[in-house]
């Protein structure tokens, strides 16, 4: 299944100077059951845009760990409808 995450967060909690957007999540590959196919960046609203692949929704939730209360998440099962 496809999911669309955007994941925010505060703007005094922003990784910029600690880590960078890498510290929001774990890596991709040390996460089994999960496929990041997209990752997008809207930096002036703090918010993060994941496209993942996965059959378990527990692989998303191993790989937004390191964001846990530092930012919120919203997961939509999406379909692909062009291309």
């Amino acid at each position: 299944m496809l999911f669309l995450v955007r994941q925010d967060h505060a703007p005094h909690e922003c990784p910029l100077e600690s880590g960078g957007t890498e510290a929001l999540h774990a890596d991709p590959k040390d996460v089994e059951g999960i496929k990041v196919l997209a990752a997008y960046g809207s930096y002036a609203e703090h918010a993060l845009y994941y496209v993942v692949e996965t059959d378990e929704y527990d692989a998303i939730t191993r790989f937004l760990m390191p964001a846990l209360g530092r930012a919120h998440a919203v997961v939509t099962p999406v379909s692909q409808f062009m291309g």
